[in-house]
């Protein structure tokens, strides 16, 4: 098995089912490019329906065998693919930035990240306790025990490829649950190495399979993946609008459901807020995978006494940041996924500067062409501005004034969505009052970086449902089973 530049931790060409590298039935295949380049870079299976099928029966049939070790030997299992994954992180980083555009540091980052969700649920599979009740009846003895929801199917996005699945593999595959995983189809290479990485490991045959397909059958896939009767559990992160179809698709089997969906992320600078500490924290939450994040920061809104020195450094330090290929050293802004990631920013900050915002740096496309664009800094952008109300994914940093406390909370509230926000202050008594009125799922206080394994990842409102990481991300993957024990006294 070889990778395109030789690496050899897979087969591009092939998905893998049931312990087996294996073609699309009819053989057809689909280019994976590289944003930067605009080059093919391989070919991957189209699978459909069938391949599909025969993913889930696979997982279901390895499913009891999985579900009787013990939860040592899942664990073991679990840090043997984290410790492959380490072992190869400089290739696996490769093969990241070519598929998918980030900067090689940031793609370094992402697979150290992708393996410490492995690393964690093999120690949380081993804490998924139970618990004894006190007796609520005469004669009784109750217990809980926690078991495995059953075959799960897992379907992850393109901006973070390698870390999205361990985040769900890895509770999955520590609570007893076999999972079938489509992956985006801008970026299956990372899936499929992730997956040979897992094989290598001593992952079962049918534990962890992965389907891949291009966009014209992700609708085929993902029907299969939600209406199957086998499938007992659904976790997808994505955008609200395929959430919320998978989730209707769902409905009719009464599968349980995970969801982690789009943002718009509200970044709030008060007046007494460390400035320095601020813009060098917005430029993280902003412009990391070039904005291209669900918890990237999507409002900048700044108290008036402060809003034109952040303005001005916020635009210095973006208009310094590189942008180039993310195998060149020193890039700090690799190219957008593809052209409509560019469109969409360019609509965005057409739109802001029509209803009166200021450019301040940026604004357009980046000389090196292609989907790569200049950082781009807007100041005094009204709230009603698309960027405003829409999740833009791209490296702008649209910026707002506000007077006080309640406005700036109700501004940051001012949406459908709730997954992260983000506030600077010196005041204890803000902090508290602020992050118990922000309606979002993660609340970041004078920081611009909060992920981590051992914390619960997920939103409120339309961002989502349920949480991945921390101790809830393998609950979402057990059930709770009663049991009642009579005739004891």
């Amino acid at each position: 098995m070889t990778t395109p530049d030789g690496s050899g931790l897979l087969s591009p060409g092939l998905g893998y089912v049931d312990g087996r590298w294996t073609a699309a039935d009819d053989r057809r295949t689909f280019p994976v490019t590289d944003p930067a380049t605009g080059k093919v870079i391989a070919e991957v299976p189209r699978m459909g329906a069938a391949e599909t099928v025969r993913a889930i029966r696979a997982a279901e049939a390895a499913a009891p065998a999985w579900r009787r070790l013990s939860s040592g030997e899942r664990s073991r299992l679990l840090r043997a693919w984290a410790a492959l994954m380490i072992d190869n992180q400089q290739e696996l980083a490769r093969l990241l930035v070519r598929e998918q555009g980030k900067p090689l540091r940031e793609a370094t980052e992402e697979v150290r990240y992708a393996a410490s969700f492995l690393d964690w649920f093999a120690e949380e599979g081993r804490r998924a306790y139970g618990e004894v009740i006190p007796p609520g009846l005469p004669g009784t003895r109750m217990t809980v025990v926690m078991e495995p929801v059953g075959v799960g199917a897992c379907i992850t996005p393109w901006n973070f490829p390698i870390a999205m699945i361990t985040r769900k593999a890895g509770p999955a595959l520590a609570a007893g649950c076999p999972i079938v995983l489509k992956p985006a189809e801008q970026t299956p290479l990372c899936a499929l190495a992730v997956c040979a990485l897992g094989e290598r490991a001593g992952i079962p045959a049918g534990v962890f399979n992965v389907v891949v397909g291009d966009s014209e059958d992700a609708a085929v896939i993902g029907r299969e993946l939600t209406t199957r009767p086998e499938v007992r559990k659904i976790s997808f992160t994505g955008s609200t609008a395929v959430g919320s179809l998978l989730m209707g698709q769902a409905a009719g089997g009464v599968k349980s459901v995970s969801l982690e969906l789009g943002g718009n992320a509200p970044f709030i600078v008060f007046e007494d807020a460390d400035l320095d500490l601020a813009v060098s924290a917005a430029v993280s939450a902003k412009f990391r995978n070039a904005g291209q994040a669900c918890i990237a920061a999507n409002r900048f809104l700044v108290a008036d006494a402060v809003h034109d020195d952040f303005v001005a450094e916020l635009a210095r330090r973006a208009g310094a940041l590189r942008v180039g290929n993310g195998l060149d050293e020193g890039t700090d802004i690799g190219p957008l996924i593809d052209a409509a990631a560019v469109r969409k920013v360019g609509r965005h900050i057409t739109d802001a500067i029509g209803r009166g915002a200021s450019l301040v740096v940026g604004g357009g496309p980046h000389s090196l062409g292609g989907t790569f664009v200049q950082p781009t800094v807007l100041a005094d952008c009204p709230l009603d501005a698309d960027i405003c109300c829409e999740e833009t994914f791209g490296p702008v940093a649209a910026v707002t004034r506000f007077s006080d406390e309640a406005e700036a909370v109700r501004s940051a509230n001012d949406t459908p969505y709730g997954l992260a926000s983000y506030f600077f202050t010196r005041d204890t008594g803000r902090v508290w009052r602020v992050s118990e009125a922000l309606q979002t799922g993660i609340v970041a206080v004078n920081t611009g970086a909060f992920s981590s394994p051992v914390a619960p990842f997920g939103g409120m409102k339309q961002s989502g449902l349920g949480r991945e990481g921390g101790h809830e991300g393998i609950a979402d993957w057990l059930e709770s089973k009663y049991v009642c024990h009579g005739g004891v006294d």
